[in-house]
């Protein structure tokens, strides 16, 4: 079961209904009430047996078990294990939530409230029950100054929490929303006692820090070797078990997660057979590196599975905060100099897709020209945005054929040269210089030495038309206190997808947020017209409502030039022990690949049989 949290809601798209055992945005709920299983769940599973994965997160360690406050590192998967939500979402459905703590969701008519019952069997690990005030403790912690703006930005128009009886809540909102069931469904829900001195005394939330979370997930922590690896263990009296949503799931007794230093290190301990699965996110790594005597033996299955998923917006990303970076022409410029083709023939093996706007492999994405619902939008803002947004959608460079085009390369330098020169910057004894004499010098800010190989194209362009480039790579700790504090020129980030864009765009773009410390505005971002946009977005009311919005976002986002389009890939390249493990085929079309195998796959009986 995948609850339905930040992460998913990052991933949903489709679907409205009123109430009932789901809602969904816009109407069409796949499963009907009573269905007994998802559909790519096996439900006979067999149980037991223990999974070893790696963690998916960047850190080379963790310090703490409270995974939503500012400061510090929790382990991976804990707060995916360890915690439910009302609803839970479908791996073949995106933007849809079934009841999982919560039975029944009823949204209002005008909208402006949804009420959640909670089911009477719901327990936490301490084996109280799950009530409406824990519903209501959870929402107020994950909304104050202790935890991730992340939180507050998603849940901003939620006006409050009602208490109606002992398992009824209801949550207010601020204006009519048809995302907001789905993000308030999709909070974790924490015991009240979690924090608690044996005094009764409550700690502030940023001072749980090493108390073992309280929760209601199927699994608990168990041994851990602090700061390297963990090992989750199912919960044998875990309340949800025979539960719908939950059928087929929470297969392993134990779930350990190991911690690598860098990615050379954990793909030798997969060779070793120290682990049990691995994902590779980078191509040339996939077909050169993930090969070996252990799968020459079949120990080890090497698989590419093909994907519905969004293709998000992987990019670097460029600081407007820094006055050299604040005219979109020398943006532009920058961009100009990205050799895609020359990246993915000779880096990755024809293996990468150009990323382009935000909204990739989805309903949402702009295409050509402004139709007149977007231009209607976009009119009222054409002394804010970049006149380029109301002609064709952008088209990143050097992106169109197979093969590198040096002639292609040239002409882009070129036209960044003559960018520049508008912008009242000039080459001046081989450096690129502003009237004041100033050299054009960026610092790349990194915390893997590993990737820079595939940077190294855009940094050799830029050097060639004057462009000073200084790639800087500093340990996670240091590169994640920089980015809380917007302190970089330019960094790469990946971005997830969405078919249903809401209230994260107000985290990621909204003027608001671009001066928040530890916010998510990393582009530093201003502009009272992508406000409004995501104001328009977040209200819509049915889809032909949303998708001129989205569409026009999309333009004036894509020609400011904040991003530049980095690449993307519409497969899961997967590496895993293919005697040990067993899953259903095929792979549901919107599933991420590590919640896949964490929440449907099993381990094989000791005979051997198994899929």
């Amino acid at each position: 079961m995948i609850r339905f949290g930040l992460a998913c809601l990052f991933a949903a798209f489709s679907l409205p209904a009123a109430a009932g055992h789901a809602y969904s945005l816009w109407g069409d709920i796949k499963y009907p009430s009573g269905f007994t299983h998802f559909d790519y769940v096996n439900p006979n599973a067999p149980k037991g047996g223990e999974l070893v994965a790696v963690s998916n997160l960047r850190v080379s360690t963790f310090d703490k078990y409270n995974p939503f406050t500012i400061r510090g590192t929790a382990p991976a998967y804990l707060d995916a294990l360890l915690f439910e939500s009302l609803l839970a979402g479908a791996m073949d459905e995106p933007g849809t939530g079934y009841g999982l703590l919560a039975e029944d969701v009823t949204v209002a008519p005008d909208g402006l409230s949804a009420v959640f019952k909670l089911r009477t069997a719901a327990k936490f690990h301490n084996g109280k029950p799950v009530l409406a005030l824990d519903v209501k403790h959870s929402f107020e912690v994950l909304t104050s100054k202790f935890v991730r703006p992340a939180y507050r930005s998603l849940l901003e128009d939620v006006s409050g929490v009602d208490v109606l009886d002992e398992r009824t809540v209801r949550f207010n909102f601020k204006k009519k929303n048809r995302e907001l069931p789905l993000t308030v469904g999709g909070i974790p829900i924490f015991s009240r006692d979690w924090g608690l001195e044996k005094d009764g005394k409550r700690k502030p939330f940023d001072q749980v820090v090493m108390d073992i979370p309280i929760g209601s997930g199927a699994y608990k922590i168990g041994k851990v070797n602090f700061g390297k690896d963990i090992t989750y263990e199912r919960d044998t009296g875990y309340w949800g078990k025979d539960i719908n949503v939950n059928r087929g799931s929470h297969n392993f007794d134990k779930i350990t997660i190991k911690i690598y230093k860098d990615n050379t290190a954990r793909l030798e301990g997969l060779k070793a057979g120290e682990f049990d699965f691995m994902q590779s996110h980078s191509a040339s790594e996939w077909v050169r590196r993930v090969n070996g005597k252990r799968f020459d033996q079949g120990l080890l299955t090497k698989r590419e599975f093909k994907h519905n998923l969004p293709t998000g917006f992987q990019s670097y990303v460029l600081n407007t905060r820094k006055p050299k970076l604040q005219d979109v022409r020398v943006r532009e410029a920058i961009s100009l100099a990205l050799d895609f083709n020359w990246l993915n023939a000779r880096l990755a093996y024809h293996q990468l897709e150009r990323v382009n706007g935000l909204f990739g492999n989805t309903d949402c994405h702009a295409k050509g020209l402004p139709d007149e619902a977007q231009l209607k939008l976009l009119e009222p803002w054409r002394s804010k945005i970049p006149p380029s947004a109301f002609g064709l959608m952008t088209q990143p460079a050097n992106s169109g054929a197979k093969e590198p085009n040096p002639a292609e390369l040239r002409a882009n330098l070129k036209r960044a040269v003559a960018l520049l020169k508008e912008a009242g910057w000039e080459v001046k004894d081989g450096v690129m210089r502003n009237a004041k004499g100033e050299p054009l010098a960026l610092e790349y800010l990194d915390s893997s030495e590993g990737g820079l190989r595939s940077h190294t194209t855009l940094f050799r362009n830029l050097e060639r038309i004057g462009i000073q480039i200084k790639p800087r790579i500093v340990d996670f700790a240091l590169y994640q206190n920089r980015l809380q504090k917007f302190d970089y020129d330019f960094i790469t980030l990946a971005y997830p997808g969405t078919q249903n864009p809401g209230q994260e765009y107000v985290e990621m773009f909204g003027s608001k947020e671009a001066d928040t410390p530890s916010g998510q505005n990393y582009t530093g971002m201003k502009n009272p017209a992508v406000d409004e946009l995501i104001s328009k977005m977040v209200s819509a009311q049915s889809k032909a409502e949303l998708l001129p919005v989205c569409r026009a976002l999309e333009r004036v986002i894509a020609h400011s030039h904040v991003l530049i389009p980095q690449w993307t890939s519409g497969q899961h390249n997967l590496a895993y022990a293919g005697r040990k493990l067993a899953f259903k085929e095929p792979m549901p079309p919107y599933a991420k690949a590590d919640a896949w195998l964490i929440d449907t796959w099993w381990a094989k009986p000791a005979s051997g049989e198994g899929k």
